[in-house]
Formats: C-alpha cells, structure tokens, sequence
C-alpha cells in the first residue's frame, strides 16, 4: 500500500518549495507543484533514513548511497509512527531519531560525508551544509570563504560562509586550509571553464535574450556567449527541453526552460528560445574516446554527430541534461500545423498544445500545465466575428488571454480540451443573455453541449428572423382601394385626414405635429443602436400570420444536415452552410427538381394560407400599425400644392382636378352636384344650398377639431364663409365674380 502526503516542503536550490510526496515500493517520488518537476529516489539507492525535529514542524532525512541528501519537512508528530512502520515494512531500513547540538557555539569540527559538509558540537550536528549549492571556494591565512547560489525567489537567502581553520601542530602533514579546500570544491557546484568544451555551436539565433550567441556546452553548465553579454548556466537549473516547430514550416524553435531563471540587470530570463532554419545542418566531433562516452552517457551520444542543427544541440543538451524533449504531437490545427497563431497582450505569437499543458512563444515564453488550470473559456474577439479569444484561468487566479485566433482553429482546439478534460468555463461577453445552460459545466462528460457552437447557432437564428421581417414588411400587396388606411380610399374618404391644401389657415398646428414626430426620432433611433434586435421583435406583432414558404435549397438542406455533420466530424457551424452549398452546387438538375417541386407545393401553400388570413381581417390589422408611419408622410406630399394666403381649394374643385385617376363615377358626381347648384339658382334659393354646405363642413372642421384639440371658432365661421362663396361662383358664372376663382387657382 502506497503512503502519500499532501503539502510537504522540500530545500530545491535555497528555498523550500511545496508539493507532493509519495512511497511506493519501487521508489520515493516528490512532485513539485510550482514547477511540475518530479523527482524520484530508488529505494535501492537508500543508504539511512532519520527521523529531524525542526522548528514548528518535523522533517525526515534520506542519504543515499552516491553521497546525496535529499530534506523534506511539513510533517506533524504523529505521522513518525506510520513513516518509521512503513519504512520497517516495505525498505527494511529503521528510521531512527536524529538529534542536533542546540548549545548555540561556533566551535567544533567539520565532517564531509558525500556532498554534505557537517558541523558538529561534540558528537550532535549544528548544522549541514548541501556542497552543490556552493558556487566557489576561496583560501586565505587559516580561513576558507564558502559562496553560494543565489535564487532570486527566496526572501532570505546566505551569500557566503567564513571558517576559522588553526594551522596544524605537526609539521609534514598537509595543510588543513588546502584539505578543507579539496574537499569542498570535489562536490561544489562551481561554474569555472576548465579543459575543452563538448560542443560549440556558432552564431546561433536567439530570441530570448535577443541576440546571436555561440553556445559553448561543458559538462557541468553551458554557456552563452555574445558580443554584449555572457551567460553560464549550470545544467542543474535547466528544467524542461522543447521542439516546436514554426507555423511557415521552413524553421523551427527550441526552447530551454530554466529554473532558477539567468539574470542580467533586472531582466529575468525563465527561458531560452533559439530559432533555427529546418534546412540548416551542421556536424561535431566529442572530445571523448568510445569508451568515455559509453561510460559516461549509455550510449545516448556518438563521437560523430551530424544532421540538422536543431536536432544536433538537441541530442547533446538531452544526454547531458537528462531531461526529455516535449514535443506536440497529437494536435494538428486548421493548417495541419500543431502551431495557432494568436496574440498575447500587444505580441503576436504561437501557441502549443502539449500532450500534458500549453506553451506560448515567443513574448514572453510562457508554459501552463494542466494542473495549474481551473478552468478554460472561448470568448467572443473583440466586434470580429472571424475570430475568438482562448482564455486560460489557472487556480491561483491568473487568466492568460490568447486573442485574435482564427475561427477555423475552434473545432480542432476544442476537441483538444474536451479529450484532455479541462473544464470548460461557458460565459460570454456580449450584452446579450448569456446561455442558458450550465455556464460551469463539467466538460469531462461526453454530453455536455458547446457553449460557443451554441451561441453562434442562437445568433445565427434570431439574424434569419430579423431577415424574415424585414421580408415580410417589404412584401408587395394587391391593390386594394377599399382596403382600411390605403392612399386612395383616403382621398374619397368622407372624413379624411387633415393635409397641408385643406388647412391652409392651421399651419401653427401642422409645425407642432412635426416638431412632435422630429422629437421622438432621435429617441427611437436610440433605442435601435443600442437593441436592434429587440426592437425588430416588437415591430412583428404575433397575428397568426403564415409561415414563408421554404426553397428548394433550404428543404434539401434541412435534410442533409445531420448526414453533413456525421461526415466531416468536428466541423463548426459556418462550415456547415458552407459546406450545404457547396454540395447543392455538384448536384445536377435531376436531383433538384424532386426538391423544386417539393418548394412550388409549399409556395402554393402559403399562398392559399396568406389569401385566407387576409380575408379573415386579421392581415389590415397587422398592416394598419405598420403602415402609419409610412403611409401619412406620402399622402401628404401627394396632395400638397402651394396655396396662396387668403384663398381655399374646395372639396369639389380638388376631387375634379387632382384626381390622377379621374374615373366616371367622379365624373357623373361632379355633374349632378353642378345642375343641382343649377335647379337652385333657378328657384331663387342659393342659401338652402350654401346651408347644406356649411353644415358639412363645419361638421367635418368638429371633428378635426376635437381630434386636434386646437381649432378657433372665428377661423371655422371664415372658412365657411369662403367656401359657400366659392361654391356660388361655380353656379352663376355670370354675376363677375370668375376673378375670385383665377385667384384661387
């Protein structure tokens, strides 16, 4: 049975980093949890193992047999018995209590055990120094200086140790100042360029740090050297190795990740991208004979290396390094390539889908691992609709957001993520309603729905209804006369209207009414900027009007689209329409016509549904909203004419002569109005007829009145007044009056 312990720390370079440890028979494995980086320990290798006490806490050393010692601490008391049980039953080692000199004195003697220098107070250790974090060793009269690595990421960290060393009392032997030097500088970690370097690579182009460097590899460190700037960087602090190839296909990355990072100022440098040309090729010879380099590296390198660059340092920096190269190798993206072009904040870039993380290049390097990420989002790009964002939010809060990728990357990258298990956080950055569902649906089930694929078929929707509106409103309609609030029945209507030729004398009122229509454009031009959508909704009123009737094209589409989807597996749903068309175009003219008729039968259809919803009445209601609006404005352009202050056109003189469509029955109306006037005046009565004719219209003036709220009673008496003498100037032609008439005209 396995024993695993959560949060435990672990000394890595000067700091106590947190992961995970974990006991198997086989070995003892600790997981970084900042870097990813495991570490294993072969439980054959283990020589003893103690029991620290340390302040706060309690700890276990493991010294293994190559001389190196590994620390961990984060233990509680109580867990002694079971590690010592465990470490009894499955390592057969007894772990045994170690207790340290606590008297606080700086005296005492040195003892080198492996790569571990140890102080001690009598027969108790004060303190134990780990020789691979020293990076140089310098001697003076009876002192030795000890200096040490510095990492940037440690609050507290010891630059350098002094020890006092007495000159020995008996002549002959050697000098304990050298003898302490030797010993520290057999396990120190000192970066010092001493015989032939392994390789040397010249002129090699690199992104990050900027510049050309020639890489010098020595079996220790590398080093980078520039015309500005040199960098020697153990082979300790190199994490990770990656190849990635470049999206042009003729060049190609490889990427060092480092931890510790190299430092020059305040520039932090976590990794080393380098970029080569696939072409390029180069070939090194190993100042080793075969058998050193079987000895020293398994088999992995040979005296003679040649081929691409790129794969030559990358040969070399694995064998010594002993790290594995990551590559993508399962992705392929829109190109075929495992490259998507994105950007990150201003830099325009790459990023990798790794088989366990992300890794973006170039500015700046920055590689994820799942583990660290909470949850993924596919957000709307910024107003473009050929492109998404890719947002990555990690567990401590951070969100890396890849922007401006091509829409064509989507099905590929999410199948990625969905065979991968990631979460997928659904939330949208639109004004409008988000989806409905789950926005934080687990995305390990094999039901969960594609949020984004969702939205853009929600969209895609309410923009083909939006387009069936403005259809139906552009509909063109039989001519009706006698149809409700149509142009020509208001002309002959019996209470029409007001326009501008029949209140020559109310222009005060018509300036208010459009004042009144230019006040409310603006704010309905508002309202549809900001809710277009929601404002062509509202114009449709739900009257039962018919369904449009479907084409050829969209009935076959209907039917072939699952049969599309099953085909090309993972397609999006613009690829779809595109796809449908395409189709439709091979198709020959017999294929189509089963579907041509299937669309006539439907347009015959929909036309014997929309003839009887317009005989059942509910078709002028529909229209009468929507024609208002239209309708008045053209009306009163149609029957405006310039009128003379002073004068009035009457009903007859208007209905006998700007009547376009003159027919006989105005014709015959006019007449038997004009010999009735005759037979009047032949009586003797014109009041009887100028009586009748006042009390029309003043009671048709009433009724505008009241609808406007605004009419005078003088106005009215005078108006009447000119009207019945215009009236009996067209009955007696003779009594010289014409000249009022020309007037008018």
């Amino acid at each position: 049975m396995d024993l695993e312990f959560q949060d435990v720390r672990a000394e890595v370079k000067g700091i106590m980093c947190t992961g995970r440890l974990k006991f198997t028979e086989q070995n003892i494995v600790f997981k970084n949890v900042k870097t990813g980086k495991v570490e294993q320990l072969t439980s054959s290798d283990i020589e003893f193992v103690n029991w620290q006490k340390l302040v706060g806490t309690c700890g276990i050393r493991i010294f293994l047999k190559n001389g190196n010692l590994h620390r961990y601490c984060g233990f509680n008391e109580s867990d002694q018995d079971k590690i010592a049980k465990y470490f009894k039953n499955t390592y057969r080692l007894d772990m045994l209590e170690k207790e340290l000199a606590i008297k606080g004195w700086n005296w005492g003697s040195t003892k080198f055990n492996g790569s571990i220098l140890s102080f001690d107070i009598g027969n108790l250790s004060a303190f134990e120094i780990p020789l691979n974090n020293v990076s140089q060793c310098t001697t003076g009269k009876n002192e030795v200086t000890l200096e040490f690595h510095q990492n940037d990421e440690t609050p507290v960290s010891l630059c350098e140790m002094r020890f006092h060393i007495p000159s020995a009392e008996l002549a002959g032997d050697q000098d304990p100042v050298d003898a302490f030097h030797d010993q520290v500088m057999k396990q120190a970690s000192v970066i010092s360029i001493s015989g032939d370097a392994i390789a040397i690579f010249r002129e090699m182009q690199c992104l990050t740090p900027r510049g050309r460097y020639d890489i010098k590899v020595f079996q220790t460190f590398f080093q980078l050297h520039g015309k500005t700037f040199d960098y020697k960087i153990p082979m300790t602090t190199v994490l990770r190795l990656f190849i990635l190839p470049h999206k042009d296909g003729r060049q190609i990355f490889f990427v060092v990740s480092l931890d510790p990072p190299i430092k020059q100022g305040q520039t932090r440098y976590h990794y080393l991208v380098l970029l080569f040309n696939m072409d390029e090729e180069t070939s090194i010879e190993l100042p080793f004979t075969d058998e050193e380099i079987e000895a020293k590296y398994a088999g992995k390198l040979t005296k003679e290396i040649s081929g691409p660059t790129y794969e030559v340092l990358a040969q070399v920096m694995k064998a010594i390094v002993n790290r594995k190269i990551t590559t993508p190798a399962s992705f392929k993206g829109h190109s075929g390539t495992s490259a998507i072009g994105c950007s990150y904040k201003a830099a325009a870039g790459y990023v990798y889908p790794l088989e366990r993380g992300f890794i973006y290049i170039h500015k700046p390097p920055i590689h994820i691992r799942f583990e660290e990420i909470s949850s993924v989002n596919f957000a709307r790009g910024g107003g473009s609709t050929r492109s998404f964002d890719f947002e990555i939010e990690l567990k401590n809060g951070v969100i890396h957001t890849f922007s401006s990728i091509e829409k064509e990357e989507y099905g590929s990258l999410y199948d990625f993520i969905n065979a991968k298990k990631l979460r997928v956080k659904n939330t949208g950055k639109s004004d409008k309603p988000a989806y409905t569902g789950d926005d934080y649906g687990d995305s390990d089930k094999e039901a969960e729905p594609d949020a984004y694929l969702a939205r853009v078929k929600r969209e895609g929707q309410e923009r083909d209804e939006d387009d069936d509106d403005d259809s139906d409103e552009s509909t063109d309609e039989d001519f009706n006369p006698d149809a409700q609030e149509s142009d020509v029945a208001e002309e002959f209507d019996s209470n029409p209207s007001t326009t501008e030729s029949e209140s020559g004398n109310e222009e005060g009122g018509d300036k208010k009414k459009e004042k009144k229509k230019k006040d409310k454009k603006p704010k309905s031009a508002k309202t549809i900027s900001e809710k277009p959508r929601k404002s062509k909704k509202s114009k449709k009123p739900d009257d039962g009007r018919p369904k449009r009737a479907a084409t050829a094209y969209m009935i076959w589409f209907n039917e072939a689209r699952e049969e599309i989807k099953s085909d090309n597996p993972g397609i999006s749903f613009v690829d779809i329409a595109k796809k449908g068309g395409e189709l439709w175009k091979k198709m020959s003219n017999s294929e189509k016509s089963k579907y041509e008729e299937k669309a006539a039968k439907s347009k015959e259809e929909y036309i014997e549904a929309m003839k009887e919803f317009k005989e059942s009445g509910r078709g002028a209601e529909s229209s009468k909203d929507s024609k208002k609006s239209s309708k008045k404005p053209s009306s009163q352009k149609k029957v405006a004419t310039p009128v003379k202050s002073g004068s009035f056109i009457s009903k007859e003189f208007i209905e006998s002569d700007d009547d376009s469509s003159s027919d006989d029955n105005s014709k015959n109306k006019a007449k038997s109005k004009k010999k009735s006037s005759d037979d009047s005046s032949d009586d003797n009565k014109p009041p009887v007829k100028s009586k009748k004719t006042k009390d029309d219209t003043s009671k048709s003036k009433r009724e505008r009145a009241s609808s406007d709220g605004s009419s005078e009673e003088d106005k009215s008496k005078s108006t009447k007044k000119k009207k019945s003498d215009s009236e009996d100037d067209d009955v007696d032609e003779s009594s010289g009056s014409a000249s009022d008439v020309s007037d008018s005209d």
